[in-house]
C-alpha cells in the first residue's frame, strides 16, 4: 500500500483515515499528532502531483507519474517566478534541468509553488480528488467537485 497522510480537518477525512487505518497490512505503522507546516505543505504538493498523475492529463506526448509532474510543476514555477531554470548535459549525454529542491524551500516559497500547481488543476480541470481526501483543500473550494 502507497503511505498515505491525512490532515484532520472535518469529520469526512477523519472517516478516510480510520478506513486507512482498517486497511492497512499488518505491520503497518500510524502516527497521530500536530501537523507541521513544511510537512503539511510537502504532503498538500505531492497529493496534487498524484491527483494530475491520475488524471487523463498528458505532457510531452505520455501520462507522467507523481514524481514527473513534481519536477515539471517546479521548473515551470520557477520560470514564472523568473527564477533561474538551467539545464546542462548529464552524464551520458541526456539533457537534465538542475531545478530548485522543494526540501530546501522556504514556507512562503512553498506556498506559491502550491498555488501555482492549484491554478493549473483548475486551467486544466483536473479534479483534486486526493488532494481533497487528505484533508489539504474542501470540496466546497472547489467549484468541480460535486
Amino acid at each position: 500500500m502507497e503511505k498515505q497522510r491525512f490532515i484532520l480537518i472535518n469529520d469526512r477525512v477523519r472517516r478516510n483515515a480510520v478506513d486507512a487505518v482498517i486497511r492497512a497490512a499488518a505491520g503497518s505503522a500510524v502516527t497521530v499528532g500536530a501537523a507541521t507546516r513544511s510537512l503539511d505543505q510537502n504532503a498538500k504538493f505531492h497529493a496534487i502531483c498524484t491527483d494530475i498523475a491520475n488524471s487523463p492529463m498528458s505532457w510531452a506526448g505520455k501520462r507522467r507519474s507523481a514524481e514527473e509532474w513534481k519536477v515539471l510543476l517546479v521548473s515551470g514555477h520557477t520560470k514564472a517566478t523568473e527564477g533561474e531554470v538551467e539545464f546542462v548535459p548529464g552524464l551520458e549525454g541526456e539533457f537534465v534541468n538542475i531545478r530548485e529542491s522543494t526540501a530546501r524551500m522556504s514556507v512562503k516559497r512553498a506556498a506559491s509553488l502550491i498555488t501555482y500547481a492549484l491554478a493549473f488543476c483548475d486551467t486544466n480541470g483536473i479534479h483534486l480528488t486526493e488532494t481533497i481526501r487528505g484533508g489539504f483543500h474542501e470540496a466546497a473550494n472547489d467549484r468541480r467537485v460535486a
